[in-house]
């Protein structure tokens, strides 16, 4: 049995599903466009070029899920996959993951978006593991608090979430003959380091260019 790691957001999503969930919300009179628009675009410019404030962003990102109680925040989030996210899975990201799973390998989703937007989405592609950032919640009322809880799966926090994961299921890296891990972005460039099979996929320019000075497959799930 391998490894295999999925980035979620322009990797397996043709879109990016934490940018599309506060425009989706902006649509639906949630939040002020005048207002969280450009700072949803901002946020967004400063993630593409590497200099994403992660604390900041998620303060942004997480406020508006302690505004609302969890059946509104769910029922958006049904109409949000209809609209926003199911047109953005492409016949070939669903193959990538059935290739994986066909071969037996143990598959997870790691990613920065909080895991009230991405579970969803990992339930759609059938993956039962999920590395996200996760949104406090009360624990007497379920409500969100508005901020996330341990480490942000970001960057390198994202090789510190994946080794206390393997760790909870009584694994590590020498477990796996193989690992595998795809995505599109430099902000990942120290997991794609660390696994033994790297994959750029549809890669922003700086990732691209690091591939191919390392010899790393580039692929497109477009």
């Amino acid at each position: 049995m391998n490894l295999a790691l999925f980035d979620l957001d322009n990797t397996l999503l043709a879109t990016d599903s934490d940018f599309e969930w506060a425009q989706f919300l902006i649509g639906q009179g949630v939040l002020d466009r005048e207002v969280q628009e450009a700072k949803n675009i901002e946020f967004y410019a400063q993630y593409q070029a590497g200099t994403l404030d992660i604390d900041a962003f998620l303060d942004f990102q997480l406020q508006p899920l302690s505004r609302h109680d969890r059946r509104q925040l769910d029922a958006w989030h049904a109409e949000f996959m209809t609209r926003r996210i199911r047109p953005n899975i492409t016949r070939q990201a669903r193959d990538l993951v059935e290739r994986h799973r066909a071969a037996g390998d143990l598959l997870a989703i790691v990613t920065a978006t909080n895991s009230f937007v991405t579970g969803p989405i990992a339930r759609e592609f059938g993956i039962s593991h999920l590395i996200a950032t996760i949104p406090a919640q009360d624990c007497r009322s379920g409500r969100h608090t508005g901020k996330p809880t341990g480490l942000p799966a970001f960057r390198a926090g994202k090789i510190d979430r994946v080794e206390a994961w393997l760790e909870s299921i009584g694994t590590w890296w020498g477990s796996f003959p193989q690992s595998y891990f795809y995505s599109d972005s430099h902000n990942d460039l120290p997991l794609l380091s660390l696994v033994s099979h790297p994959v750029a996929v549809d890669p922003d320019a700086t990732l691209e260019a690091h591939a191919g000075q390392q010899g790393w497959p580039i692929i497109s799930l477009r």
